[in-house]
Order: C-alpha cells, then sequence, then structure tokens
C-alpha cells in the first residue's frame, strides 16, 4: 500500500507539514471553482493523479485542490476498471488517506463529490459505495471513520441508482452512525453486576470510563482483555484512583441478558474492573450503541461526553500516555 507521502509527491511535491496551523476558506457544495480548475485530461485503462497548477504555492490549497481533483483524470464510465482492484481499489485507498490532511468539511465535500461524479455509470456507482462502505464503516478497515462516511451515507440512502434492499441497509447505517458521535453524550444504559444489583452508566463517579462491550467465549475479546490488563498507560491511570477520586473506570459489558453465560465468565476479568451485563437487552432493543463486532471499546469523560468511538486499545493507550 502506497503511502500517502509518495502520493503527495507524485502530486507537485506538495508539502503536508503545518496544514492544521493554516486558515481555510469555507467548504462548497458544489462542483470545484472553474477558476482554479485547470482542463484534466482523463486518461484510460490507469490512475494518474491531476495536476496541481503551478502558481498554487500554499500547502493547505494545494492539498484541498487535490482532494477535491482526485478523480478528474478517472473513467468511471469505464467499467473494466471495477475489476482492475490493482487501479481502482488502490487509487481509492490512497484518497482515503489523503483526507486526513484537509479540513473537515473539505473532506465532506470532496466525498459526496467523488460519489457523485461515480454516478455516470450504475455498476461505477455501485462499486464506489462499496469501497466507501468497506473503507470507512467495516470494523475490520484500519481507515474506518465514521464522520467521513455521514455525507456519503447522506447521498447513499436517496440515490435512484441503488436498490431499495440497498437504501435500507445504508439508511440503518447512517441510524447508527449518527449514535455516540465523538464530543456528543454517551447513550445512557443500566447494567447488572455479579450482586444482582443494577447501575446507570451515568451514575459512574469517573474522570474517564472506558466501555468495553464483549462477547462470553469471544477469544478476541478475551485477547483484548489481557492486553488492556497488562497495559502500562492504564495500569498508571487505574493507580491514580482513590476513596475521593476515580481517574479510570473500565466497564465490560455483555450486551446480552443470559445471565448464567455471563457469569460462567467472571473469573477472566480483572477484579478492579466492572463486569456487568445487560439485564434488560435495552442496548440491543433501543439500538443505543452500534456493536459491530466484539469487544467494541468506547472511552467517555466525566460528563460522559464520548472522547473515542469504536476505539483500538492503541488509540486508548496513547490518550493516557500525555495524561
Amino acid at each position: 500500500m502506497k503511502h500517502i507521502f509518495s502520493i503527495i509527491v507524485l502530486a507537485g511535491a506538495m508539502l503536508i507539514v503545518g496544514f492544521s496551523c493554516l486558515s481555510s476558506k469555507k467548504a462548497r457544495t458544489e462542483a470545484p471553482d472553474e477558476k482554479t480548475a485547470q482542463v484534466q485530461t482523463i486518461v484510460h485503462d490507469t490512475f494518474i493523479l491531476p495536476q496541481i497548477p503551478e502558481m498554487m504555492k500554499d500547502p493547505q490549497e494545494r492539498a484541498k485542490y487535490l482532494v477535491m481533483h482526485y478523480w478528474d483524470r478517472f473513467d468511471f464510465a469505464d467499467r473494466s476498471l471495477i475489476q482492475r482492484p490493482e487501479i481502482t481499489e488502490q487509487a481509492f485507498v490512497d484518497y482515503i488517506n489523503i483526507l486526513g490532511y484537509v479540513p473537515r468539511e473539505n473532506a465532506d465535500v470532496s466525498v459526496v463529490y467523488t460519489l457523485q461524479k461515480a454516478a455516470v455509470d450504475t455498476m461505477m456507482y455501485v462499486h464506489f459505495t462499496e469501497l466507501f462502505e468497506k473503507y470507512l464503516y467495516d470494523p475490520n478497515s484500519p481507515f474506518r471513520n465514521e464522520e467521513y462516511y455521514l455525507p456519503v451515507l447522506q447521498e447513499m440512502v436517496s440515490s435512484p441508482l441503488l436498490t431499495e434492499e440497498k437504501r435500507s441497509r445504508y439508511g440503518f447505517q447512517q441510524e447508527m452512525s449518527r449514535q455516540n458521535r465523538v464530543g456528543e453524550s454517551a447513550n445512557d444504559f443500566t447494567y447488572t453486576v455479579s450482586s444482582g444489583q443494577s447501575f446507570r452508566l451515568y451514575d459512574l463517579k469517573s474522570e474517564y470510563t472506558l466501555v468495553m462491550f464483549t462477547n462470553p467465549g469471544c477469544s478476541t475479546c478475551a485477547a483484548v482483555t489481557e492486553r488492556l490488563r497488562e497495559s502500562a498507560e492504564l495500569k498508571d491511570a487505574m493507580a491514580l484512583n482513590s476513596p475521593t477520586r476515580t481517574m479510570l473506570t473500565i466497564l465490560a459489558l455483555v450486551p446480552d441478558s443470559d445471565p448464567e453465560e455471563w457469569k460462567a465468565h467472571l473469573s477472566e476479568i480483572p477484579a478492579q474492573w466492572i463486569y456487568a451485563y445487560d439485564k434488560s437487552g435495552e442496548i440491543t432493543k433501543r439500538r443505543l450503541y452500534d456493536i459491530k463486532a466484539f469487544p467494541t471499546l468506547y472511552l467517555l469523560n466525566k460528563e460522559k461526553k464520548v472522547i473515542l468511538k469504536d476505539t483500538s486499545i492503541e488509540a486508548v493507550e496513547s490518550f493516557f500516555s500525555v495524561r
């Protein structure tokens, strides 16, 4: 897989240092500005990056130009390219990488514009919707990013180029992706512990709460539990817990209502964690959380606002390493 640096070098030695420090103009939802756009010749049976205007020197503006014109030389009408992942899918992966170098508003405009360009051919459009889903929504994708995916979903749920079944599936994904977004309050729920007592998530008095949705007998869950147990960063955070202040609470929650199966795995969870299950099954019934796979991790702050959504162990450790 190509590295983002190689893409930018090929695009004209576009510097990436300092992108986030530079000001950005308000993104527009229409096609690229004709005043700054160059005539980009479509090249068949391959993928060629757009030519960035030489007069464009500002790194931030060059990055914006690249994400808006990235597909200008790609032949969306050529269905044979669907069967050429070394061209189309590789270009798509590189494109997803580049989005991280522009402000969110520009990335949002770009992904929608890309999908609109693909609409020239129904089969190509469907292929691109599948690529967006695979790389931005699939739990196994290293590029998973629901914030980038949401504007794409907005387009897909009403697209006449998709079947009713596909629109319905994307509608469900849209509903779930809008839940528990970073910076927003996490959905509350009731959990039950081994004593039989039940509590609400919002009743936890902790600076940070790491919720791990887990499943008894899941080998991946066991491996993640062990990794979290041995994490130096999490150990350091929990070492700050005291009778008067709790820095970190780890809640291992089984979103299921089978108490016998849940209790059978009680000994596998560290004693200083809270091990609980959803007795009423409200998390599943009310679709409170989008649990695509087990385990799923959420990091919340003191007010139960989402800091990290459906995140990785590495991201959690990185967060606490600078605390």
